[in-house]
């Protein structure tokens, strides 16, 4: 899981991982773009960030996810 575009600091908004050279966090452009903001109204809101910041937010979510986590299911259906 390597990104040139995604950070890991403690120093820098707790350790969570942001878009290098910003405080942008990986989680707020998730959180805006599950709330139906487009790629154009996040990069208007933060104008620090690329189309290419964007993608590797999500690459690094999918990323994460393909860990080796097994996630439960709901069984009470």
């Amino acid at each position: 899981m390597s990104s040139d575009r995604i950070s890991c600091n403690p120093k820098v908004m707790m350790g969570k991982p942001v878009v290098m050279g910003t405080r942008v966090t990986v989680e707020s452009i998730l959180e805006r773009l599950a709330a139906g903001e487009s790629e154009a109204q996040i990069l208007e809101a933060q104008p620090r960030l690329t189309p290419a910041d964007i993608r590797a937010a999500l690459q690094f979510a999918a990323d994460v996810l393909h860990g080796d986590r097994i996630y439960p299911h709901d069984v009470a259906a």
